[in-house]
């Protein structure tokens, strides 16, 4: 690895040539880089927006002419329903990620995060599950590198706000969060410590959604959402040290399982009264 980043010219290149490719309709630059805190060490993502039929086989030929004869990329759906497909790729030296989403798939995720509609999904490597208005989060916080239709720069357009109706939604879904606290409880005379850390996830995951949602602020990931919750003006306070707490303190001792679930029960409380702040 050289520790330097593919260039943007060299990034224009490459949408230029995927879009040679039947099916992909736009190329969206994605992650720390296009959210401008990448890191030596980060990955540079490439959104592949595409409507079926996605021709693999002159994709993976692609893959293989700028990133070297072992290079391949997935069948759609391959990673699983909603992170789909695409290929991890060396190029220039440097990691270079093209990840596959379905267009009209990304469109109706908008749409629902339009009416307040949205879910976490299963999905392998998110445990808290991936949330379908990521798709349209993804877009808002991405840099356009080809779009000839016009579609994609449309609907770039369209979500660069999060909408109301969700805002309201992710502050709402804070019942849950709650609700765990009490179920995690009848955990604790099992000495159940690995549900009671499932419960915990869940909850600070959910504190953190409706923290961004509260501000208007788009979260689409696991990784960071916890540091990312805490940065947000309004946020509680010591909001990351509380919950890093949380988790270093869970072992199979019911009196520290249930100071644990008090101390939990204590930040959904501060987190909701954030969240009224912040909605003022």
């Amino acid at each position: 690895m050289t520790g330097v980043a593919v260039s943007e010219a060299r990034l224009h290149e490459l949408a230029a040539r995927l879009m040679e490719v039947p099916g992909i309709i736009g190329v969206l630059l994605g992650g720390s880089r296009a959210r401008g805190s990448q890191t030596s060490d980060s990955d540079t993502d490439l959104g592949l927006y595409y409507r079926q039929p996605l021709d693999v086989a002159a994709l993976d030929e692609l893959a293989r002419a700028v990133a070297g004869p072992q290079a391949r990329v997935t069948a759609t759906g391959e990673w699983g329903p909603w992170v789909d497909g695409g290929g991890w790729l060396t190029v220039d030296g440097e990691p270079v990620d093209w990840i596959y989403r379905d267009i009209d798939r990304v469109v109706q995720a908008a749409v629902d995060a339009e009416h307040g509609r949205y879910a976490f999904h299963a999905q392998a490597g998110h445990p808290l599950g991936v949330p379908d208005f990521a798709y349209a989060g993804e877009v808002a916080l991405g840099v356009v590198l080809a779009d000839p239709s016009g579609q994609l720069t449309a609907l770039h357009d369209r979500v660069q706000a999060v909408p109301p109706a969700l805002r309201e939604a992710l502050v709402s879904g804070l019942w849950e969060a709650d609700f765990l606290t009490g179920v995690a409880r009848k955990a604790v005379a099992r000495r159940d410590a690995a549900y009671i850390a499932g419960c915990l996830f869940r909850i600070v995951g959910v504190c953190a959604h409706a923290l961004h949602g509260a501000a208007g602020q788009w979260l689409i990931n696991e990784k960071g959402a916890v540091a990312a919750a805490a940065a947000l003006p309004g946020s509680p306070e010591r909001f990351r040290d509380r919950v890093d707490a949380l988790f270093t303190k869970v072992d199979a001792d019911p009196l520290h399982l249930s100071a644990v679930l008090d101390a939990a029960a204590d930040l959904v409380l501060d987190t909701a009264d954030a969240c009224a702040m912040m909605t003022r």
